[in-house]
């Protein structure tokens, strides 16, 4: 498996890198006025290109295919097909990609989850296909990249300095 596999299994299942970047770009513009697109695009295929986060994708989109050919054993497939509000196995999936920043992309991922933007709401409002999983692991995606994004922004403020230890 790699990047590229990666990237056209995403686009098989209706996402670009693009629409993933934009959404790291909305996280992250209001605190670097320096950041470009070309940036965002950049931090989701390096997050792309760790072979934890393909694993959670490629098993992911695994399952979110499979209950839309109806080849899930009872009582998942009836539970992925009503996309159960208490199923949480997809966040939790998603959450393996976004701890690999830190919780930055944990406070990222609860917010993008909540609001849904971009392709995220796409996704999940697409009732033609099953994208129970596709959608976290979106949100995971673009939390782990603009997390990855805050990490390295240097014109970030440096609150170290006023620490107080008494």
């Amino acid at each position: 498996m790699t990047e590229q596999h990666m990237i056209q299994l995403l686009q098989k299942r209706g996402v670009t890198i693009e629409q993933i970047s934009e959404i790291v770009f909305k996280l992250q513009k209001p605190y670097n006025e320096q950041l470009t697109e070309q940036e965002c695009i950049d931090s989701v295929l390096a997050v792309l290109a760790k072979r934890e986060v393909q694993y959670t994708l490629y098993t992911g989109i695994a399952l979110d295919e499979l209950a839309e050919n109806k080849l899930l054993p009872e009582p998942l497939q009836s539970i992925l097909e009503a996309d159960e509000p208490l199923f949480g196995v997809d966040e939790t999936l998603a959450l393996g990609i976004v701890h690999v920043y830190g919780m930055i992309g944990l406070t990222s991922f609860g917010y993008l989850d909540k609001e849904k933007m971009g392709i995220i709401r796409s996704l999940n409002d697409d009732k033609s296909a099953v994208h129970v999983f596709l959608d976290d692991l979106i949100c995971g995606l673009a939390a782990a990249a603009s997390a990855r994004i805050a990490h390295q922004n240097e014109h970030a403020p440096d609150y170290s300095s006023k620490l107080r230890l008494d």
